[in-house]
């Protein structure tokens, strides 16, 4: 990586990012983080070389879930691909990123804090967050090299919603991955 943006959708999931390394907040789900990905990259002089990291907190989908990823592959998981390709319309729905671990994470603008509702993304995807795909898109819009960082804080159920408590604990293990995996 020549050049690295850190790009987070809150202060808080970003408590612990190094102050060495430039740092976006994107604001909270996919339209706050298209926008801000967007604005960001059309004003930046020189994008080549430029890696966004896009770091923070994840539902598991699955069972045992737990622990930082490096998503290979982002879906876009609440538009309706399907119908829309079937009408002639191209839909983009699925990004594959470059030095993942195999994990996929599925984007959407719900909270998810209901089993049916986790257990029906379970089956496109291990991980859940709320501006992934966003950023992947305009990076890929850009030409911009794009890396996901995603540290799960809860199961995708009632317990979801206790994730203010928890994401420090994200935080801290995202800040840890950065300083270990991101040069001076």
């Amino acid at each position: 990586m020549n050049e690295v943006l850190i790009v987070s959708a809150t202060r808080s999931e970003a408590a612990y990012v190094p102050s060495r390394l430039p740092l976006l907040i994107c604001g909270i789900g996919k339209v706050s983080a298209a926008i801000a990905m967007t604005q960001t990259l059309a004003n930046h002089a020189n994008t080549t070389g430029l890696t966004v990291l896009n770091v923070g907190t994840a539902g598991a989908l699955r069972p045992a879930t737990a622990g930082l990823f490096v998503p290979s592959v982002v879906h876009q998981h609440d538009i309706s691909s399907a119908a829309l390709r079937s009408m002639g319309y191209p839909v983009i729905d699925r990004y594959d990123l470059p030095g993942g671990d195999g994990s996929e994470v599925a984007t959407g603008d719900t909270f998810v804090a209901d089993p049916v509702q986790r257990d029906v993304l379970a089956a496109r995807a291990g991980l859940v967050d709320m501006e992934a795909f966003a950023i992947a898109q305009a990076c890929s819009h850009f030409g911009v090299a794009c890396r996901l960082v995603k540290v799960v804080s809860d199961d995708a159920d009632e317990g979801a919603m206790d994730w203010p408590a928890r994401v420090d604990t994200a935080a801290r293990l995202i800040g840890e991955w950065l300083e270990r995996n991101v040069p001076a």
